[in-house]
């Protein structure tokens, strides 16, 4: 998964730390779908949409080149087409999630970058700082993974010559095991990993009104999520 020579060498002049940010077509069936059964496919395709802008904003204020890694490999042009030509894009390509992962880190990698993390795209009000310390911790780790209480985990990294391509390799995606699955490969090569502050996925009707509940006092806390979830009126089809 090594793009033309010509895409590196753009890449060449970029900062050292590198952030893969993998998000999915926003089409009706495609994404959220538990949301999609709660409220409908409208509503939580358009949350998700906020929710990549939201962190698209915070994500490009770090001193880090952000990768969008778009899902399925097929739909590269169309989010490009949304987002606009001002980001870098990358083709999410592999059989399942784990494969996908890996060639992330592979790509950035390849490119030269020293640090690479990758982050989901539905945790809309990740703060800045938890991704700045992912980066700083590299100083003294080697791997940085952010816990979610589901028993997945919402962001991984490595170092370029820390990376663990195995640590992807038959998962099983989606269980409460993943977390501790993954640190324990992690561990059993030696690697020294820092784990970041816990934070919630937004999957379910519950976690959005968690979030509206954290985030309606925080000034500039994701705010084109919050504003939908209020000009939808999500909350009063929770309370309903």
């Amino acid at each position: 998964m090594i793009r033309p020579q010509e895409e590196i060498h753009r890449m060449s002049d970029a900062p050292k730390n590198c952030i893969l940010f993998f998000v999915k077509d926003p089409i009706k069936g495609g994404v959220k779908s538990r949301l999609a059964a709660e409220l409908d496919d409208t509503i939580a395709v358009e949350l998700y949409k906020n929710f990549i802008l939201d962190m698209l904003a915070t994500l490009t204020a770090c001193a880090a080149q952000c990768l969008i890694c778009v899902y399925p490999e097929g739909a590269l042009e169309k989010v490009k087409k949304w987002l606009g030509p001002k980001y870098h894009y990358l083709p999410q390509e592999g059989k399942d999630l784990g494969e996908r992962m890996k060639n992330g880190f592979i790509e950035a990698f390849s490119m030269k970058f020293e640090h690479a993390i990758l982050i989901g795209s539905d945790i809309p009000d990740l703060p800045l700082s938890i991704v700045k310390e992912a980066f700083r911790m590299f100083e003294t780790h080697d791997a940085v993974v952010g816990p979610a209480h589901d028993g997945g985990y919402y962001l991984i990294g490595f170092r370029n010559d820390t990376f663990l391509p195995e640590v992807f390799d038959k998962m099983k995606w989606g269980g409460e095991t993943v977390l501790r699955s993954t640190l324990n490969r992690i561990k059993k090569r030696g690697c020294r990993v820092h784990l970041l502050p816990a934070w919630n996925d937004v999957d379910t009707l519950a976690d959005v009104m968690a979030l509206l509940q954290r985030n309606t006092a925080a000034v500039g806390a994701c705010p084109k999520t919050i504003s939908y979830i209020k000009t939808a009126s999500i909350e009063a089809k929770s309370a309903g």
